[in-house]
């Protein structure tokens, strides 16, 4: 987006893979830093979104169609970029994602193996062709993340490791086809190299000082 100000930088990561403590430490260390920034999450954000989001992921739905939840995720996103992200960026504060469209691409598209450039197509109508300046995507084996989920699984975190091995094989093949944005980064490493090695990659960029 030519108006944009601010930078977008988005995470992601199958379920439990530690990228939500690393949005948080990063949004941390940038407003610490005088750069203000906001935290935005995906599916939700607005008031519109968070109900979609219960629809999604709390309500228990079984009977969702892999199209609705397309939809529905799609749907989410293009609230939370009209009414939150764009306005924040082109105000010039940075906005940090917790999940941006190419969740739709890996859980929807490799996930549900729904096909792929027509979700494409789709986030670029409800993002209003809004890319992130860069992607994390924080990576660790279905076997791990699912060791770090303790607490109470939501309606696609059940599905189980199997889905989760498809999501985590297209978020590869998506770093690969956007190498240019993309920063793979070892999820099994601790929290505090992660969020090192992500503050090298971000200086590198000129992305934060």
């Amino acid at each position: 987006m030519s108006t944009s100000k601010g930078k977008f930088i988005t995470f992601e990561g199958i379920d439990g893979c530690g990228k939500s403590t690393q949005v948080k430490m990063l949004v941390e260390a940038m407003n610490q830093s005088g750069v203000k920034t906001i935290l935005v999450r995906e599916p939700g954000g607005t008031t519109i979104s968070e109900e979609i989001r219960d629809i999604l992921l709390h309500r228990h739905l079984a009977d969702i169609c892999d199209r609705t939840e397309a939809l529905l995720m799609t749907g989410s996103r293009a609230q939370l970029t009209y009414e939150v992200i764009q306005p924040n960026l082109i105000a010039g504060k940075n906005v940090i994602a917790d999940r941006y469209y190419d969740s739709t691409l890996a859980y929807q598209g490799g996930g549900r193996k729904l096909d792929l450039d027509w979700l494409i197509k789709l986030n670029q109508f409800a993002t209003y062709d809004l890319e992130p300046n860069v992607t994390f995507f924080v990576d660790v084996l279905p076997e791990e993340a699912s060791r770090r989920k303790s607490k109470e699984k939501d309606r696609i975190e059940r599905a189980g490791t199997e889905l989760q091995a498809r999501v985590r094989n297209a978020y590869l093949n998506l770093a690969n086809r956007f190498h240019e944005r993309f920063v793979v980064i070892n999820g099994h490493d601790s929290t505090e190299n992660i969020h090192g090695t992500i503050l090298t990659e971000l200086r590198r960029r000129k992305l934060f000082s």
